[in-house]
């Protein structure tokens, strides 16, 4: 039987995993440290989630390999799921730019994802870090996508005009649920499309544009919104491969 291993910090997606997983048998744990205790570091089967900065430091601990989407991933996508143009640069590179820009980190949250002109920058890493480039666009509404084999897992909207969902319960129209999985069924379809086997997918609608793919993230450290919390567990099963 698989075992949930949480981090120290408390978040209410924490908490519905928590549950989920007593709901499905599971044994649960919560670290009281940053670091994995030697009586759960032989576990058979754990399960890791919690915060992308300190992930990979407990996997190792935890003896797992976390599967992670390639820093290049959007900007490989075929321009059809995007419909913006992408590139991967250095933020020595990024600093250079003199228009306005959507600029993040590939894969972490070492800085926030927003729209910079170059100078405005953060300054406290260093130039070599890799960071994705984006054209300015609109996003109507988000949704998150777990995945898992090709498969659409569970989703939620999270967004609207940039506004988080929470207080409207993550609710969306079944005309927006249908446009959605219209587009999530095109997408795992194509051989063009290239996922880990475990994965977190967000897409919405482009103000003028219409649907594409907002970026891809880790499952093990995404925050679930307003999905189904156990079929969550079975894809962050697949995302901690055991050594």
């Amino acid at each position: 039987m698989p075992t949930l291993i949480l981090t120290p910090r408390h978040t209410d997606d924490s908490h519905i995993l928590w549950k989920a997983a007593a709901r499905l048998g599971w044994r649960v744990e919560r670290l009281a440290a940053w670091r994995v205790p030697p009586a759960l570091q032989s576990l058979a089967d754990p399960v890791l989630y919690g915060e992308a900065l300190f992930g990979p430091a407990r996997a190792e601990q935890l003896g797992l390999d976390l599967l992670n989407p390639a820093e290049d991933w959007l900007v490989r996508l075929p321009f059809d799921y995007r419909k913006r143009d992408i590139t991967l640069a250095t933020l020595g590179a990024a600093r250079l730019l003199a228009a306005p820009a959507f600029i993040k980190p590939p894969n972490d949250k070492s800085f926030p994802a927003a729209v910079y002109r170059g100078p405005e920058l953060p300054t406290e890493y260093d130039d070599t870090m890799p960071v994705l480039v984006s054209a300015v666009v609109t996003w109507e509404m988000e949704f998150r996508c777990f995945i898992l084999d090709g498969t659409l897992c569970t989703y939620s909207i999270y967004s609207r005009r940039g506004e988080l969902q929470r207080d409207a319960a993550f609710h969306s129209t079944p005309e927006e649920d249908a446009q959605l999985e219209a587009f999530m069924a095109r997408l795992l379809a194509d051989p063009a499309v290239d996922l880990p086997a475990a994965s977190v997918v967000d897409v919405g609608i482009i103000d003028g544009l219409g649907w594409a793919c907002v970026e891809q993230n880790a499952a093990w450290g995404a925050g679930i919104y307003g999905c189904d919390a156990e079929r969550v567990l079975a894809v962050l099963a697949r995302a901690s491969v055991k050594r």
